[in-house]
């Protein structure tokens, strides 16, 4: 949070800097037309452009961020539901399932986390483990009808777990389209420029509005940055429901 602090009001002071610059050695001269009305206009349509593309970076980022926490939380809960559904079967093929899936939960937290932090791709040993815990998860002879329902639903819960993995994965390579960064940059410096083309001749007024503007697009900004990575940064999505599920993981 210091990080992001020290970002917004680092490019606030530095605008303020260009805005006295400006006054100090490019003051306005009173014998000065007024600016014509469509450059006026031009400006109002950059900072309009400029928030739309602002509000669809965030919705962006927000939808990949909350689809990256709700298929943590669905793949951490479909494992703890085939880790208490084990109960249910055979002791031998029980033991093996619970043995598996904690196998399995403990490769997640411990391996595939960090990382996701760096953006990196999952590998096949998370779906080898899976594996494992369907090999493990037989219906075998003489088995009862309350076991093979089990059987049932734990193959149910492994079918929801494989999927909310493989939303996991997508997350991670999910990231904002350059075309969008290319737009947030660029328009946020255009919207900042023109506060110095149509200056403001009393020098408090002006710093305070360049400011003000240029503190609230960096901080928008490196929001964006911050959901951009679901996995990493202050708003990660992290591995809590898996070991709140798997204390052990």
């Amino acid at each position: 949070m210091t990080e992001i602090i020290a970002i917004v009001l680092g490019v606030a002071m530095l605008s303020a800097a260009c805005v006295l610059v400006r006054h100090r050695y490019w003051p306005a001269d009173p014998d000065d037309e007024p600016r014509e009305d469509v450059a006026e206009y031009i400006s109002m349509m950059v900072g309009v452009l400029y928030a739309l593309i602002l509000g669809l970076s965030l919705v962006s980022v927000w939808e990949t961020r909350s689809g990256a926490e709700g298929h943590v939380q669905t793949e951490a809960s479909a494992a703890h539901q085939v880790y208490l559904l084990a109960d249910g079967l055979p002791p031998g093929n029980a033991e093996q399932v619970r043995t598996s899936m904690a196998a399995y939960v403990h490769h997640v937290v411990g391996a595939e986390f960090p990382s996701m932090v760096g953006g990196q791709p999952l590998g096949a040993e998370g779906w080898t483990l899976l594996h494992q815990v369907r090999t493990a998860n037989q219906v075998p002879d003489g088995a009862t009808p309350v076991q093979q329902a089990t059987v049932q639903e734990v193959l149910a819960q492994l079918s929801t777990l494989d999927d909310a993995r493989r939303g996991r994965e997508a997350d991670v390579l999910n990231t904002l389209s350059p075309t969008l960064w290319l737009g947030l940059i660029i328009g946020g410096a255009l919207t900042v420029a023109f506060m110095f083309m149509f200056g403001v001749k009393r020098n408090l007024t002006h710093v305070t509005m360049v400011m003000g503007l240029t503190a609230l697009i960096a901080f928008t900004v490196v929001l964006v940055y911050q959901l951009n990575q679901p996995f990493s940064g202050l708003l990660a999505v992290d591995a809590s429901s898996f070991t709140r599920y798997f204390p052990l993981a």
